[in-house]
């Protein structure tokens, strides 16, 4: 008899069903709190597990904020273009098909109306305390696609 010995770290990552639960954490939360449980939720997640990267991005700007999108998104899958612009100060993600959408809607489920506040709330989190500020310039729930713009803060 022969013993297959396998870890964790030797299998693709791949995380869809994360994407899953917290669809249906959104839609429960915007029913039993409102967007203002939805935005409270979001950040304390964001904040604690995105702490990391947001002391990358206070450290190394957004080149840091580059390669961690650059990673996820090569591992999740999707169509995404994430490009510098002419002005250093400004990173772009483009992305033509979510994969996070994709597969909440591949198992037939509706997407929390509320959905593009994880783009919004999570890279406001991991922004929070550094030079750099994030929009969501454009959102469509049906297919995720999105235009999230990260660029220096401007002084008022």
């Amino acid at each position: 008899m022969k013993q297959m010995i396998r870890h964790a770290y030797d299998n693709t990552y791949l995380h869809k069903d994360f994407h899953q639960a917290l669809n249906f954490a959104l839609i429960y939360l915007e029913k039993q709190q409102g967007e203002k449980g939805v935005r409270a939720y979001l950040t304390d997640f964001a904040e604690a597990y995105y702490a990391p990267l947001n002391q990358a991005v206070k450290d190394q700007g957004l080149s840091a904020l580059q390669a961690y999108m650059e990673k996820i998104y090569a591992l999740e899958g999707g169509e995404v273009a994430i490009r510098r612009t002419t002005d250093p100060d400004q990173l772009d993600i483009i992305v033509s098909r979510c994969p996070a959408v994709t597969h909440i809607r591949a198992g037939n489920n509706d997407v929390s109306p509320l959905f593009h506040l994880t783009h919004e709330v999570v890279n406001d989190c991991i922004c929070r305390g550094t030079p750099w500020q994030s929009e969501l310039l454009d959102y469509n729930p049906q297919t995720g696609s999105c235009i999230q713009r990260f660029s220096r803060r401007t002084t008022s």
